[in-house]
């Protein structure tokens, strides 16, 4: 019987720098907002299953996005 794992993605906002590192690894989950800050796609929340989601978040040169999982 295997266990399904939630996740859950933020960006802290207050850190973002705008590089764009995560839209571009992980389109399918991040987006980047008018002024160029990146941002969760709203009902990805949750990674989409995308497994490009823990790359982003490494490749984030200042380490605003969180990738928590239960």
């Amino acid at each position: 019987m295997s266990t399904k794992h939630s996740v859950h993605v933020s960006i802290d906002t207050d850190i973002c720098i705008g590089s764009g590192q995560c839209a571009l690894t992980a389109p399918g989950v991040f987006t980047q907002d008018d002024d160029g800050f990146g941002q969760v796609i709203e009902g990805k929340e949750d990674g989409a299953g995308d497994p490009l989601v823990k790359e982003a978040a490494r490749a984030c040169p200042v380490q605003a996005i969180t990738v928590e999982e239960d």
